[in-house]
Formats: structure tokens, sequence, C-alpha cells
């Protein structure tokens, strides 16, 4: 079973979809929140209840370079 998300333009092609559906031929699921919009809000109440510093943002982006300029001089 594949899965694809179709953006609705005319109401036509949503009777044929909903008429597709009564065919048993495809299943309808409604999507009302969107899952990655969930998992941002969720990163960003987490990250109010312990914020990062300057200083830590710093450090780790240092160490991801140091990381890869080691891997290019190899």
């Amino acid at each position: 079973m594949n899965t694809i998300q179709v953006d609705i333009l005319n109401p036509k092609a949503g009777k044929l979809l909903q008429d597709l559906a009564d065919m048993n031929l495809i299943a309808i699921k409604d999507t009302a929140s969107d899952s990655f919009l969930k998992v941002v809000a969720q990163l960003r109440k987490k990250a109010q209840k312990n914020p990062i510093t300057l200083d830590e943002i710093t450090k780790e982006v240092e160490l991801v370079r140091a990381k890869r300029y080691a891997k290019e001089k190899k």
C-alpha cells in the first residue's frame, strides 16, 4: 500500500476521490493536524524549560567543525 498526500484544488476532484473511496479502491483519512508541526511544538516546549546558552551553541558548533576538518585532512 502506498500513501500520498493530495491537495484538492477543485471540488469536483474531491467528489471523484469520494467515489473511489465508496468503491473501496482508496481510503481517505483526514489529516487535520500536521504531525511535523506537533513535533516542532514539542521541541519548542521542551527548549523553553531548559534553554540553551550561546556558549553551549558555540561549543557544539566548534566541535562539529573540528570533526569535519579532521575528516577532510585525512
